[in-house]
């Protein structure tokens, strides 16, 4: 019993960091990439209200319950663990990009302390610096390089 349990947690906690691969990799060569439609309101936008882009966000979220659906449907816990680690990344998606950087809920407010959390918002406002589709650097979300010294 305590060998699954572990054995759960680190397929949730594996799943939930390789998530922001696949983040990576959909933000670059899909919402920067054929898929700019949905993405670039959100770009130009201050962010405060519904956008297409928000359609990506409702991608990954039926990605998660499908696979957590699916996974205690047929009696497969590694599938629906897998599921859970997606909306783990989630979770830290929302608190990061969308509270912490964007204030897109108001009154909730996290504050931007420590190396790490400073790292990431600066990296993300690269990102943001341009409002074109092309010239974007700093694709990932929860995960930024440590600068050069």
């Amino acid at each position: 019993m305590i060998l699954q349990v572990i054995l759960y947690s680190l397929v949730i906690v594996v799943t939930a960091v390789f998530w922001e691969l696949v983040a990576y990799l959909m933000h670059r060569y899909v919402m920067h990439g054929f898929g700019w439609f949905l993405h670039e309101d959100h770009h130009r936008s201050s962010g405060h209200h519904l956008q297409k882009n928000d359609a990506y966000a409702l991608f990954f979220a039926l990605c998660s319950f499908l696979l957590i659906y699916g996974g205690l449907s047929a009696g497969l816990g590694l599938v629906a663990a897998s599921g859970f680690g997606v909306a783990l990344y989630g979770v830290g998606y929302v608190l990061f990009h969308d509270i912490m950087f964007h204030k897109r809920f108001r009154h909730i407010r996290i504050p931007i302390k420590g190396a790490y959390l400073e790292r990431i918002v600066a990296s993300h406002r690269i990102h943001h610096s341009v409002v074109t589709r092309d010239g974007e650097r700093n694709f990932g979300f929860l995960w930024a390089r440590k600068p050069k010294q």
